[in-house]
């Protein structure tokens, strides 16, 4: 977590994170040169080609063939050799599998987490990509290894390859050109048209990606989350249930009765849609964990109710996500109201919490206490262990 949101940093190309948000985000693209010098892969190639071997890793394989493209999702059997030209290996959600790439996203955290989405990883041989395309969501585009060359521009024509398997532009009018080398990072809003080309082989691309919520997903969400409330609500009698005891028989069977639509109408003014149910959708859903993430508890763990530990820190699990509002916290889709959170608003900015400098009060010692057995939170004493 960032302590000075207003220092200038190399990340943003001498820009304090406030000034990109101000300046860039959701603006317009930004090239940064050497964003993260020295840069080192955080996974090496061949260790992401196993990645890309298992059931529970989300992979994609896209390549060309007679000028057509193609995709296979994985897990892969086989993969190509890495001198065989224009094939592209990406794996979605590397933040849940590798601790190095979960630590890199943390850089990027002057965005809310609300917002935050994963880290993608794509190696690619020579020539190799997946076409000119527009992305719904931000996204920074950092060249981990080899070198990319990325061509981009705003265009209108947005029509797609209508035989292609991936969202590929028919049209793709570019106007401007970079050749990003390792450390390299290219910034880019929503809807801006770009294509990344591998030139030579061993290319590694990292894409931090964030969430693009739509109008339509949030009103869903909203009206569900109510819905699940009244479901929720304590029976009295069957008042939940719609009741006709005055219907006249029909000679129109087929005619919706007035009474039902009345009903419905009914039913739906009883809902409040208000800023508590609003926190309540939105702090459920940004932090469900992705499909197919399980946690797993630590071997020894300490006993924060009988007591405190005097070091050692609290961490996050990788995988976790953890948002917070006034008098809410809430950790993989689960909602913790709590008068007394502190602790755990700090646990959640910081995703570490260090023992000697927090007394949690006893509620959220409970709630702590809960989470390690849950594996969502881990123990590390003085040593890092």
């Amino acid at each position: 977590m960032l302590s000075d949101i207003h220092t200038p940093i190399a990340l943003l190309d001498g820009q304090s994170p406030a000034e990109f948000m101000r300046r860039h985000w959701q603006r317009r693209p930004l090239l940064i040169r050497q964003a993260l010098p020295r840069m080192k892969p955080p996974i090496g190639f061949a260790a992401l080609r196993r990645l890309a071997r298992e059931d529970d890793v989300e992979s994609r394989l896209v390549w060309q063939e007679d000028g057509r493209w193609a995709m296979e999702h994985g897990p892969f059997a086989r993969l190509p050799k890495a001198g065989e030209p224009g094939w592209t290996l990406l794996v979605q959600g590397m933040d849940l599998h590798d601790e190095a790439t979960a630590a890199l996203m943390q850089r990027f955290r002057f965005v809310p987490d609300a917002r935050l989405d994963d880290a993608m990883i794509s190696i690619a041989s020579d020539g190799g990509g997946v076409g000119p395309h527009v992305d719904s969501y931000d996204v920074f585009l950092l060249q981990a290894a080899g070198r990319r060359r990325w061509r981009i521009g705003r265009q209108k024509d947005l029509s797609l390859d209508p035989d292609a398997p991936l969202r590929i532009l028919q049209h793709f009018e570019p106007t401007e050109e970079y050749v990003l080398e390792p450390g390299d990072m290219l910034y880019l809003p929503p809807q801006v048209a770009h294509e990344g080309v591998a030139l030579g082989d061993g290319c590694m691309t990292i894409s931090i990606g964030f969430r693009a919520l739509n109008r339509a997903e949030l009103a869903r969400g909203m009206l569900e989350t109510a819905a699940d409330g009244l479901a929720e609500a304590p029976r009295v009698g069957d008042a939940r249930l719609y009741r006709d005891p005055g219907q006249p028989a029909s000679l129109a069977p087929a005619a919706l009765p007035e009474p039902l639509v009345e009903a419905a109408l009914d039913a739906l003014r009883t809902v409040r849609l208000d800023r508590a149910l609003a926190v309540r959708f939105l702090g459920r859903h940004l932090s469900e964990p992705k499909p197919g993430v399980f946690f797993a508890p630590g071997t020894e763990l300490p006993d924060l109710i009988g007591a405190w530990p005097a070091d050692g820190r609290l961490v996050l699990d990788r995988r976790t996500r953890m948002l917070y509002d006034g008098s809410h916290v809430f950790i993989n889709g689960e909602d913790e109201p709590l008068r007394s959170a502190g602790a755990l608003r700090m646990l959640a900015d910081a995703r570490e919490l260090a023992c000697a400098q927090a007394r949690p009060a006893m509620a959220e010692r409970e709630r702590l206490q809960a989470w390690l057995e849950a594996g969502w939170v881990h123990y590390r004493d003085a040593a890092g262990k």
